[in-house]
């Protein structure tokens, strides 16, 4: 199964499991919630009953003894008693008491209610005998509030006790909910967590898949370049060697030398390959060491650019050098400082168009010198210049065919200069061009500046 086809079934099959495991999290938390709302509910009753039994079992120490008399039948026998009035529980407990009952007991049970409210209501009358502070605020809402009541029975200290009122203790929890969201906070927190940690691990996999596809196609864009690039060298030493054997050419002095010098530029050629590579691999374990000395940055700039002068020639270009920095003193290696100058006008040659354009300016501030590199060419899009400096990365050119490489460049200039302790930015623009921005630190005191000097190589 090919990878265009292959990713998006594991993607799909991921994304299934994953909101599967999601929706089932999401079910149990929901029902763990239900039953502790509910364990909650329950204890809280229990702890109200036994408040609700403890006043209702309160017999009055000063019963009212009513001035009218009457009469109750018993089988056949008739009495004349003096009945007794029951004191409301108002007469009997203070608002303050009932509290502390209340409290008590829930820190008896230990219940985690802090806050609650309550109330005596005369079921006959329709009026509360009692109040606390805050219970008809919490009685407006009777979605987010939980209300208990228990019927308190008149204490039986007699059966001729009578009754003229029939009471309910009222209990009012706030925000039952979040009590038991606080209870759960442990379940709660691990399975969110496990489950942020799958949906981690599951992206993680995705941009693993991805970018071993991405290591496995640069793999192979390297071995396709790196077969090309030593071909065409050893295919043109193996044609030179062939004519070294002719006759004729070996009677004609110049053109032994001509084929000897094809040899000699061929091998030059595969060093350099070579060389690049391996320079990349001591590069990747940091395994190269830099030789610093303080150096003036123009004299390296211009070395740099008389490097590509014939190249430029040949190319029917120019380059404008424009070395304006007050002060050029920098601590660097200058062989490894020259050489991502190298790569960088390189780079802007292979991507300019026919006629190639570069210009080089420099200028410092009081710490750094920058120098860009700007070419008028073909330019990058956003993708490659996000990437443009990762290894074996190569731009698309579009029609442009003579772009020839590892990839190796750019990511080398980006480790020497990491290792300068500099800086390196890009902007560029498709169809318009490139301009390569080099940060480097300046020395604290600078020995000697250089000239404003403006240099064309036509």
């Amino acid at each position: 199964m090919s990878f265009k086809k292959f990713m998006p079934l594991v993607i799909g099959l991921m994304t299934i499991s994953l909101i599967g495991l999601i929706y089932i999290q999401y079910n149990w938390l929901q029902n763990l919630l239900l039953i502790k709302e509910e364990q909650l509910i329950q204890h809280i009753s229990n702890s109200i009953d036994k408040v609700g039994k403890e006043i209702s079992q309160t017999t009055s120490l000063m019963p009212v003894v009513r001035k009218s008399k009457r009469t109750i039948s018993l089988g056949d026998a008739t009495l004349l008693i003096d009945p007794i009035t029951i004191p409301e529980v108002s007469e009997r407990y203070t608002a303050f008491e009932i509290g502390e009952k209340l409290q008590q007991a829930f820190s008896e049970d230990k219940l985690p209610i802090k806050q609650f409210e309550f109330a005596v209501l005369n079921t006959m009358k329709l009026t509360y005998e009692m109040l606390s502070p805050n219970f008809q605020v919490l009685s407006t809402d009777t979605v987010n509030n939980v209300f208990f009541r228990y019927p308190l029975d008149p204490p039986l200290n007699t059966v001729l006790a009578e009754t003229n009122s029939y009471e309910t203790l009222v209990v009012a929890i706030p925000n039952a909910r979040d009590i038991v969201v606080r209870q759960s906070y442990m379940e709660m927190s691990g399975a969110i967590g496990f489950t942020l940690i799958i949906m981690m691990a599951f992206f993680l996999s995705l941009r693993i898949i991805v970018n071993q596809r991405k290591i496995s196609d640069i793999k192979s864009d390297f071995i396709n370049n790196m077969t090309h690039e030593f071909k065409t060298p050893l295919a043109t030493i193996s044609l030179a060697v062939d004519a070294l054997n002719n006759q004729k050419v070996l009677q004609d002095e110049s053109k032994l030398s001509y084929f000897r010098n094809i040899i000699k530029d061929e091998n030059k050629r595969m060093n350099k390959h070579v060389e690049t590579i391996l320079q990349a691999a001591a590069l990747e374990k940091q395994e190269f060491t830099l030789n610093k000395t303080e150096t003036h940055a123009h004299d390296l700039v211009q070395k740099a650019a008389d490097n590509y002068n014939l190249i430029i020639k040949e190319r029917n270009g120019k380059m404008t050098l424009r070395l304006n920095a007050g002060h050029d003193l920098i601590f660097v290696d200058e062989n490894h400082f020259t050489n991502l100058l190298n790569n960088l006008i390189d780079n802007a040659i292979k991507y300019s168009d026919e006629e190639v354009d570069i210009t080089i300016t420099t200028h410092s501030t009081p710490r750094q010198l920058v120098i860009a590199i700007e070419d008028k060419g073909i330019g990058m899009s956003r993708e490659s210049v996000k990437r443009v400096f990762e290894k074996f990365y190569r731009a698309h050119t579009g029609n442009l065919h003579n772009v020839k490489g590892f990839g190796l460049g750019m990511s080398y200039v980006k480790s020497i200069i990491d290792a300068h302790k500099g800086r390196i930015k890009v902007e560029s623009t498709l169809g318009k061009g490139s301009v390569f921005k080099v940060e480097m630190p300046l020395m604290k005191e600078a020995k000697s500046g250089k000239q404003k000097t403006t240099v064309a190589v036509a």
